[in-house]
């Protein structure tokens, strides 16, 4: 009965703990919003800003493993690449540690009113903001409380001899405590969480009452072990991801075994080191901090090794996974999304954002497929604005059910979930001006299909409205990305040309039958191409309405808009 009141503890304070680091994680997200924005943009810049965008990343997600999943997601929609990567993990390292440092301070006393201040702002709070930051100070209290029902649970264990003889022997095999840290890790897959309960296992007094009933020296390879298992989910996010995406996570495992197997034959000199630098006093009283500082300067010294050697690292990944024949032609009919981190709004945003980007681009891809169709006919032109008309509707399903997605997660702030009704609303107008397009590929088709030959004034006058149409098309795009109100007034200037174009081009038609220039069986056909030619045009009014009301993609970091431009 004992034990299984101690393992029920051990795992109920283990529960706590998540939850609370989990809440706290997601207030933390919310509230910081914009910086998170901020803090993607970094991103792109040389290896130390990626290990500084790395540890500010993992510092608000409190997690490593997150932080990773969303780099693995980067990498597959290519908008990273190796060496960027790893960079990313490298910072993602460090601040791994920051939640251990956390759970080293004594704040036991104080559980209980942090919880009660956390849920009073969450209950009397009116603006998202303040409730957020509640959510976040009651989650850090939840975390603590489950460090202390952990630390409750565990003090019975340092009575019984059965137990100590157990862990004097993962004390002195160090290959025992490292794969307890690895298997332990692997199965919780948290290593935030592992070395939590490893620093409140550390902290029982031994039969003396002073000394560790594990000791630094014990607790280190459960340590590395865990920084090893933690890859795992790394690896598993990477599973149907592109080759590179597989190759981040093969670096990441990497970057952890060789500093655990440089540290685990350094034991005994490091642990005098940590003893060193740490707070004196009683085993049991400096523990907590110790593990949490062994932890700090593992990854410290690691990412200070690595951060050089990236290029090597690059190398290492690419014979273990060699470039394929087929590696060039890894393509999604969506290039940019990635459900693994639907629950980071930041980061699906921007990746949705990105997606929409792609859309754009491949409707302009099918708009100039249909021209050269219905200007030079040919069935090989048919079947290629065939092929673009399935992936452009492709890519328009997976945007709307990310975004659908992106709701049901439940993680999105106030500001969040506004601008994903607004991406919502913007690929609705895409999807209008996509159906036009389609109703223009029929009747290209029909034109083909049945071998009509128009005048050559008439091919002018079609070939005239395709120029207009796209450039109006292109400036609607650049209002998308961009939101600038002062391009509005082109949209519309194009919109009038349009509109004066349909309105000549029937009345010349209806002049060029009168004179047997044109067949009357034509007038249907050719009808129909400059309707929707029209409606094209109005549809891409529709986006100028939408940007007056500031719907565009500001979850685009700059470096990326530039490259857009």
């Amino acid at each position: 009965m004992d034990l299984v009141n101690t393992l029920s503890g051990l795992f109920g304070g283990l529960a706590l703990f998540l939850f609370g680091m989990q809440m706290m994680s997601d207030g933390l997200q919310k509230a910081a919003g914009e910086k998170m924005r901020y803090i993607l943009g970094l991103l792109t810049k040389n290896p130390i800003m990626g290990v500084v965008a790395g540890a500010l990343v993992t510092a608000v997600l409190q997690s490593s493993s997150a932080t990773t999943v969303m780099v693995i997601g980067f990498v597959s929609a290519g908008l990273m690449d190796l060496p960027q990567a790893i960079s990313i993990i490298l910072g993602a390292h460090i601040g791994t540690t920051i939640t251990a440092q956390i759970i080293a301070f004594d704040i036991s006393d104080y559980i209980y009113p942090i919880l009660f201040i956390g849920f009073l702002i969450v209950f009397v709070a009116k603006k998202e903001i303040a409730k957020n930051i509640g959510y976040m100070i009651f989650g850090f209290g939840f975390l603590f409380l489950g460090i202390e029902t952990m630390g409750s649970t565990m003090k019975p264990l340092a009575s019984s001899p059965t137990f100590l003889s157990m862990i004097g022997k993962v004390a002195d095999v160090p290959v025992l405590g490292l794969l307890l840290g690895v298997g332990i890790t692997m199965l919780v897959q948290s290593s935030a969480a592992v070395i939590a309960v490893l620093q409140n296992f550390a902290a029982q007094a031994g039969p003396d009452g002073i000394t560790s009933i594990l000791g630094l020296q014990g607790a280190i390879p459960i340590l590395l072990g865990s920084n090893i298992g933690t890859t795992i989910t790394a690896m598993l996010a990477s599973i149907g991801q592109t080759r590179n995406a597989k190759r981040t996570a093969v670096a990441h495992t990497l970057i952890n075994v060789t500093g655990t197997i440089v540290f685990m034959c350094i034991i005994p000199w490091f642990t005098r080191v940590i003893q060193a630098f740490s707070p004196s006093g009683a085993e049991v009283d400096v523990i907590q901090r110790q593990i949490a500082n062994a932890h700090t300067v593992f990854n410290l010294i690691n990412t200070i090794i690595w951060i050089p050697l990236i290029w090597l690292m690059v190398k290492i990944v690419m014979w273990i996974l060699p470039v394929t024949e087929n590696e060039a032609h890894e393509e999604k009919h969506s290039q940019f999304l990635d459900v693994n981190v639907m629950n980071q709004p930041t980061v699906a945003l921007h990746l949705a954002s990105k997606e929409i980007m792609n859309y754009t681009t491949r409707l302009g891809e099918f708009l100039a497929d249909i021209k050269k169709a219905m200007l030079e006919g040919g069935e090989d032109n048919l079947a290629k604005a065939d092929k673009s008309a399935r992936r452009v509707g492709n890519i328009q399903t997976d945007i709307y059910n990310y975004l659908i997605g992106m709701f049901a997660s439940g993680s999105l702030n106030e500001d969040q979930s506004a601008h994903t009704t607004e991406l919502m609303y913007i690929v609705e107008d895409l999807e209008r001006i996509s159906k036009c397009m389609k109703d223009l590929l029929e009747s290209a088709r029909e034109k083909i299909e049945k071998d009509f030959v128009f005048s050559k004034k008439a091919m002018e006058e079609i070939e005239e409205s395709f120029q207009v149409v796209t450039a109006m098309y292109k400036e609607s795009v650049h209002l998308i990305v961009y939101g600038d109100k002062s391009a509005v007034a082109d949209v519309e200037q194009y919109m009038k040309r349009i509109a004066k174009l349909e309105k000549n081009v029937r009345k010349n038609h209806k002049k060029r039958i009168k004179e047997g220039k044109c067949k009357p069986e034509f007038t249907n056909i050719f009808a129909n191409i400059f309707h929707s030619m029209e409606r094209i045009g109005e549809n891409c009014n529709n986006i100028t309405e939408a940007v007056a009301e500031d719907m565009y993609l500001r979850y685009l970091p700059e470096d990326y808009i530039r490259s857009a431009g």
